[in-house]
């Protein structure tokens, strides 16, 4: 088959973020699919380079995490515009994948099936437009009802849905009935990341001792995060708990702030380390006992699928969460995390008692999430469902 893959974020195992797509367009180059990937970069000139077996075309359209809703909204307008464009050169692709966020990456997709009759799947990795307006992104009346009602035609004309959680699955079929709709969630890649032994170079690159608890937040410092929340975790153990050590590893719009909110609490057990590629992910994770994955206290949060989670499980680490979503049923039925109440810091430290004065329950922990990791998201696995399913469409 010929397909034209839209989604405006591709990023490389060595850019870092979310490489989803990467694994996806390349599943589908390695089984023998001509694939052309349009995304966007933030230079001002057009390239296409050859990736993992797949052409990626990288369009200019800048976009950052730090961006006001304004210059969002025109970086995404710009992008179906000129991803339109670009796939009208591949009109006789046999289908097209349009992977959002953003929503409006759909209008791209919906032109190509009106105008060449190119059938088209569309992925939901966040429920757009309900998570900008349920986080006030999104306050305008009309573009609301502008957005709703593009939703509703995106997924009306879909061949099929993919859906990245339970939740965003539901809230699917919420705004379309009669429907195909999959669930793919994210996915934990374990050949790439291990459950080893933690390295004494990489705790001296990072200043650990090697009797330190760690645990890690690794991504996007976003206002969605709210990792203000484990700030005034680390606050609330640095009274009983010295061999307690934080790692925040990402950036984002709240970068600054989160490191001024540091100062402030004098938290001297919090490490900051800027973004990088998916090695840096490794090394954080290698010295690393327990994760942490945040999220604002807003009910559409708790159906995200954060890839920083599936590392963790790849990387046979204690796993905690603060949604009480269906990553929270995850980690307690597969007894490799808990959830922590994001408003009571103290919740946090009690939950996690057990485990420092436990290796043994630590690792049995910690092995369970290496388990389920295996078990259910596995990128090979999940992988051949997805070819499958474009095959099937």
């Amino acid at each position: 088959m010929k397909i034209i893959y839209l989604h405006q974020y591709f990023k490389t195992p060595e850019e870092g973020g979310a490489i989803r797509s990467w694994h996806l367009a390349g599943a589908l180059a390695k089984a023998g699919h001509q694939v052309e990937l349009i995304t966007a970069h933030n230079k001002n000139i057009y390239e296409v380079k050859t990736i993992n077996g797949f052409h990626v075309h990288y369009l200019p359209v800048p976009y950052k995490n730090n961006f006001g809703s304004f210059r969002r909204i025109l970086s995404f307008i710009r992008f179906a515009k000129l991803a339109y464009q670009k796939a009208k050169e591949f009109r006789d692709a046999d289908i097209c994948y349009a992977s959002s966020t953003p929503l409006t990456v759909g209008l791209a997709a919906l032109k190509l099936k009106e105008n060449f009759g190119m059938p088209f799947l569309f992925e939901v990795r966040d429920l757009w437009p309900e998570a900008p307006i349920q986080m006030g992104v999104i306050k305008n009346y009309f573009v609301k009802r502008y957005l709703y009602n593009l939703e509703k035609r995106i997924y009306g004309q879909a061949e099929k849905i993919i859906a990245l959680s339970p939740g965003i699955q539901e809230g699917i079929l919420k705004v379309v009935h009669g429907k195909e709709v999959v669930m793919i969630p994210n996915m934990s890649d374990g050949i790439f990341f291990t459950s080893e032994e933690k390295s004494d170079t990489l705790l001296t690159k990072y200043g650990i001792a090697k009797d330190q608890f760690v645990i890690s937040y690794t991504g996007s410092l976003g206002k969605a995060n709210k990792l203000e929340y484990f700030l005034d975790i680390a606050e609330e153990s640095a009274k009983n708990h010295p061999l307690l050590r934080f790692i925040i590893a990402g950036e984002g719009s709240q970068t600054k702030l989160l490191k001024s909110l540091a100062v402030l609490k004098q938290s001297n057990n919090i490490i900051f380390i800027e973004s990088g590629g998916k090695n840096l992910m490794r090394e954080i994770l290698n010295i690393s006992d327990a994760t942490y994955t945040s999220f604002d206290t807003r009910l559409i949060l708790e159906t995200n699928s954060p890839n920083k989670f599936f590392d963790s499980l790849a990387a046979g680490k204690l796993t905690i969460v603060n949604t009480k979503g269906w990553l929270k049923e995850l980690v307690e039925e597969n007894q490799c995390g808990f959830y922590a109440d994001p408003l009571d810091p103290s919740d946090f430290i009690k939950k996690l008692a057990p485990f420092l004065a436990d290796k043994n329950l630590l690792k049995k922990y910690q092995q369970n999430a290496r388990a389920l990791a295996d078990k259910e998201f596995s990128v090979e696995e999940l992988s051949k469902t997805f070819i499958k399913l474009l095959k099937n469409s």
